[in-house]
């Protein structure tokens, strides 16, 4: 009687385990900031909320020991490596630009293809010199096309190279319409999802106003002063010293100055959400896969460095996006049922003339007179 006991217990062990399901999320939010450094979780700590960053740090794991093993360090290497796990030797994204067949190339630029929303140049892009397949491609395959996956951000390459190849969807800013597009290589026309975003004009309103520090400017301590002579223009020919005066930038300069400003990230997490209305992520019987990036920190960074008053408030506003993204999967997805990381692509360094000014020893890199010496240096040396 007792083998016959352990025998239907040992039975029913082996059934529950065939029977088990896996718990899956519902939906995973991979979250790309361009530019950010690892120190800015810490630096502008003081001021952030409980709902963005420090949520993350809280409920999440954070890494903060990772290598980057490839040069140079630039958005399409970054977006792609992170969502391939490869490397540009293995996936083929060598650069933004690159030289592919003797010609320098775009990263995204595909002439086959056709601008869809827009009748743009922006729209002629696609995934075509990616070699290899993204989570999103795999998560498509192994679901047999169940699962479904989009990616956003203003830049084309920051959401068409996350998404990858068999992507339900890719969709990028363009600066000429103010609209959100794609491009033929994912579909011949915008969602009506998309369709209706686009209407509501949301870049017009982030540019009808100033943008003014989120806090007394006096009170931006981890921050060099605000007119000073590390920065480039928050565009060209335009001073990086807060308030701008939107409005004007937006006359003179169209919706290409939305990039430079934190309400780009804003804008990038509305079409987010949108999406994921749109698409019904997170309610399908499989796991749905957004990717988002937020481009904005980059152009900022650019411009004016790691150590402006614009870099600083751009990161205290970028948390409180993130806060109000949180709290909205919560209410729509729900707590628990989605899975969300946030990386970057690359960081970014001090300006070279203030680590100088801190009798630090830097300098710039003078590509252009490094291609002169080779070029001088092969011509003794072999003659030509």
């Amino acid at each position: 009687m007792n083998k016959i006991i352990k025998l239907i217990f040992v039975l029913c062990c082996f059934c529950g385990i065939a029977q088990a399901q896996p718990q899956r999320p519902k939906l995973v939010v991979g979250i790309v900031i361009d530019q950010m450094r690892w120190d800015y979780l810490y630096r502008y700590y003081a001021r952030y909320g409980e709902g963005g960053f420090k949520r993350m740090l809280g409920e999440g794991f954070s890494v903060e020991n990772c290598k980057i093993p490839y040069i140079p360090s630039v958005t399409a290497i970054g977006h792609s490596s992170i969502w391939t796990g490869s490397v540009p030797s293995i996936h083929g994204i060598a650069g933004n630009n690159f030289v592919k067949d003797g010609k320098v190339v775009y990263c995204t630029a595909d002439d086959t293809v056709n601008p869809v929303g827009s009748d743009s140049k922006a729209g002629k892009m696609s995934p075509r010199n990616l070699w290899v397949t993204t989570i999103g491609d795999e998560l498509r395959l192994a679901t047999n096309n169940r699962s479904k996956v989009i990616g956003v951000a203003l830049k084309d390459r920051a959401s068409i190279l996350p998404a990858g190849h068999h992507a339900n969807g890719a969709f990028w800013f363009d600066d000429k319409s103010g609209k959100f597009i794609t491009s033929t290589f994912y579909m011949d026309k915008l969602p009506e999802w998309v369709n209706k975003f686009n209407k509501q004009k949301l870049p017009n309103k982030y540019l009808s106003k100033k943008w003014e520090t989120l806090y007394p400017i006096d009170s931006y301590k981890e921050s060099t002063s605000d007119d000073n002579n590390y920065e480039n223009g928050i565009v060209e020919g335009e001073k990086a010293v807060l308030p701008l005066d939107l409005p004007t930038l937006y006359k003179k300069h169209g919706y290409k100055i939305l990039r430079s400003t934190p309400f780009g990230c804003n804008l990038t997490f509305d079409i987010a959400k949108a999406a994921i209305e749109g698409e019904n992520l997170g309610r399908n019987t499989d796991t749905d896969l957004l990717t988002i990036s937020c481009s904005s920190t980059d152009y900022i960074g650019h411009q004016v460095g790691v150590n402006a008053i614009e870099t600083e408030d751009c990161y205290r506003r970028l948390d409180k996006a993130l806060a109000d993204f949180f709290t909205y999967l919560d209410q729509t997805v729900g707590k628990g049922n989605y899975l969300t990381f946030l990386t970057a692509d690359h960081g970014g360094v001090n300006n070279a003339t203030f680590l100088q000014d801190q009798r630090i020893p830097a300098g710039i890199w003078n590509k252009k007179g490094l291609v002169d010496e080779l070029n001088k240096s092969l011509k003794t040396k072999f003659n030509t």
